[in-house]
């Protein structure tokens, strides 16, 4: 299963590079033809400008609403993938047994770990390939709406609050809100996990440095589509996975599955003192 996940992330990847590589770098005007410049980004760069104008010409919160409508358009996705990292975090104990169990790098053990692992996300209803969908669905579009920012000139040439959206924050703040965004976010999602890992604690500490890094040097109006962004998922993922919730769920199944096997162990007694008898 690891190996058609890795295969469905590097078709992913490649689908990416090349719809970048197609991707041109002029500013983006009414006259942009093509697929992606046309009817994509000129659209992505219209609708912004349109909610902008609802706001008095606020580019800055024309980009907020935008982002805020994206963000809701792909909630369902978002709750596909969610749901099935929950249910692969809940396997995450069973998956280590099966490791530890067979951890020979002989090739047919390695062939029966395989046919285990299978069974175990058959047996938890998870498609690992299914899992990674909605992240490469979400590439494209995330890109567009990063084009249609940065390559429509109006849009770069607009100020709100202290912000020149095209240059970058000079006081550093919005980068500093994009990182604690981003740190709140992915410590949210990898609190709910049954077992700490040093993947997610790589994750929670790592990203939040490069997204600051990142918008740094970038347009504020990039920083501010960032900082926007993981602001929703912080509150996504309270509302979808919340991880006091789902902790207090695993708690209440681990108590009924504790007095479900007292109560056994008392039926076995009363049954052999009942023979004794």
């Amino acid at each position: 299963m690891k190996k058609y996940k890795r295969t469905l992330l590097m078709l992913g990847i490649v689908s990416l590079v090349f719809i970048l590589s197609a991707c041109s770098k002029t500013p983006i005007t009414n006259h942009s033809t093509g697929l992606w410049d046309g009817l994509i980004v000129l659209n992505f760069s219209r609708a912004i400008q349109w909610l902008a104008s609802l706001f008095g010409g606020n580019y800055g919160v024309g980009i907020i609403a935008f982002t805020i409508i994206v963000r809701v358009i792909l909630m369902p996705l978002m709750i596909f993938q969610t749901r099935s990292m929950r249910k692969t975090q809940e396997i995450q104990p069973q998956l280590k047994a099966l490791q530890k169990k067979y951890s020979s790098r002989d090739r047919e053990t390695r062939e029966k770990l395989s046919q285990e692992q299978q069974k175990l996300y058959s047996e938890a209803g998870i498609n690992p390939m299914m899992g990674c969908l909605p992240a490469i669905v979400q590439l494209p579009i995330i890109w567009a709406l990063y084009q249609a920012i940065w390559r429509t000139k109006v849009l770069r040439s607009g100020t709100f609050l202290w912000l020149s959206l095209g240059d970058k924050d000079p006081y550093f703040i919005l980068p500093l809100l994009a990182a604690v965004a981003t740190f709140l976010s992915t410590w949210l999602a990898t609190k709910s996990a049954p077992e700490t890992s040093s993947v997610n604690n790589m994750m929670v500490m790592g990203m939040p440095v490069i997204v600051f890094f990142t918008a740094m040097n970038v347009a504020s109006s990039l920083s501010l589509y960032w900082t926007v962004s993981y602001v929703f998922q912080v509150f996504q993922t309270l509302i979808i996975q919340n991880p006091w919730k789902i902790q207090a769920d695993r708690d209440a199944k681990e108590q009924v599955k504790l007095e479900h096997e007292r109560a056994m162990k008392r039926a076995v007694r009363k049954a052999k003192q009942s023979r004794r008898k």
